[in-house]
């Protein structure tokens, strides 16, 4: 299945997935929302975007298997996006949460680290992606990564705020926290399906 028929199916799914989470959280049933939130970790919609995020490591790893130029850059980012679907399936960033102390939009102060470590990346990959990479698949590389990034990182900081002052109950915090991963869905799909674009392309 080439990856313009594909692109239907997986934003089919984002859209079940996403649609099936914000209704439970706002009308029920009750017994459902566990299994279907995306407030709630270990459930559908966590397995639904750990499996996008292994795909776009495999076909990341794909690329790099095939690559003559660029070989390194492309396992490395095979490891990050791999990692990625660990730590959404293992929940590894939250234990991160509570060694500096912060407040506010900072509640949640693993997005330090997060930003620190995106820095480093951005400047290890700048050269990368600007020589590297045809101008298609960058643009579409970068659109995909700063959506999955406004919601793994930037929602971070609504959500943070809001958790500090009213807990991590109710629709407020529900809504939020579904804006946040139905932008990471969103991103990992984008990312996925300019990878296998390129993998096609590149022949």
């Amino acid at each position: 299945m080439t990856a313009r028929r594909l692109r239907w199916w997986l934003f089919a799914g984002v859209a079940i997935v996403s649609g099936l989470g914000l209704v439970v959280e706002l009308a029920g049933p009750e017994a459902l929302v566990q299994h279907l939130s995306l407030s709630y970790e270990g459930n559908v919609p966590t397995w639904f975007s750990s499996s996008l995020l292994l795909g776009c490591a495999l076909a990341a790893g794909a690329i790099a298997e095939r690559a003559t130029r660029w070989r390194c850059h492309w396992w490395g980012m095979a490891g990050v996006l791999a990692y990625a679907s660990m730590d959404e399936a293992a929940e590894i960033h939250e234990h991160l949460g509570g060694l500096v102390g912060t407040g506010g939009a900072l509640y949640f102060d693993w997005v330090i680290f997060a930003a620190a470590l995106l820095l480093v990346l951005a400047i290890a990959y700048l050269r990368f992606f600007w020589r590297g990479l045809p101008r298609a698949t960058r643009w579409r590389l970068i659109l995909g990564g700063a959506v999955y990034l406004a919601g793994a990182v930037g929602m971070e900081l609504p959500l943070g705020w809001w958790t500090e002052r009213a807990g991590n109950a109710g629709t407020t915090y529900a809504v939020l926290d579904w804006i946040e991963e139905t932008l990471e869905m969103i991103g990992a799909t984008l990312v996925l399906l300019a990878l296998l674009r390129h993998r096609e392309e590149a022949g």
